[in-house]
């Protein structure tokens, strides 16, 4: 972990976040896509509940969120494992006449915070960040959804584009109406 992040550092990261959930809020998907790379991964892994290892007692591995998480590599299956084409389709499919899952679009707001710098690199930042999102569908419950997400962030100043997502979703059964949302 860095210790000597900058507040100017600090606050152009946030203010990224802040400007990304607002896009997201507004519905600009399109706008969006400028803030990701053309190299983009964007994963959220599945959560399995562990049962605690007492062989590791009084070691912080013994009750770790990394053993609950499963992705490619592991025996499980992702939630979601997303590139650019994937998230442009999803995008593409909004402002289809056709799209019934979301006509009429759900409301959302998204409320981001906890925002760590956790590595600086030459080119790159590691981010991480929590999150709240509400969610609203006229005729339908109301939601909250809840978790972490891990970024790789490229780039300069105030252009900086995320090259790699990874979300943490907080559940511990999966009762949401979707998780087809752009966290």
């Amino acid at each position: 972990m860095n210790t000597l992040i900058s507040p100017e550092l600090q606050l152009r990261v946030e203010q990224f976040y802040f400007r990304e959930a607002r896009l997201l809020d507004n519905r600009q998907y399109q706008q969006w896509l400028g803030l990701i790379t053309e190299d983009i991964q964007y994963q959220m892994p599945s959560r399995i509940n562990v049962a605690i290892d007492n062989r590791m007692h009084g070691n912080e591995d013994m009750i770790s969120v990394e053993r609950e998480l499963e992705d490619s590599k592991s025996m499980g299956c992702p939630i979601r494992e997303e590139n650019f084409l994937h998230l442009a389709a999803r995008i593409d499919r909004a402002y289809k006449m056709n799209s019934w899952s979301e006509n009429p679009p759900a409301r959302t707001r998204r409320i981001i915070g906890n925002v760590e710098i956790d590595k600086t690199e030459e080119d790159s930042l590691k981010v991480l960040s929590n999150f709240h999102l509400y969610y609203a569908r006229p005729g339908s419950d109301n939601f909250i959804y809840s978790g972490q997400r891990r970024d790789t962030l490229v780039g300069f100043e105030d252009s900086y584009k995320i090259q790699h997502r990874e979300v943490i979703m907080d559940y511990s059964k999966i009762d949401v109406p979707t998780l087809g949302l752009l966290f």
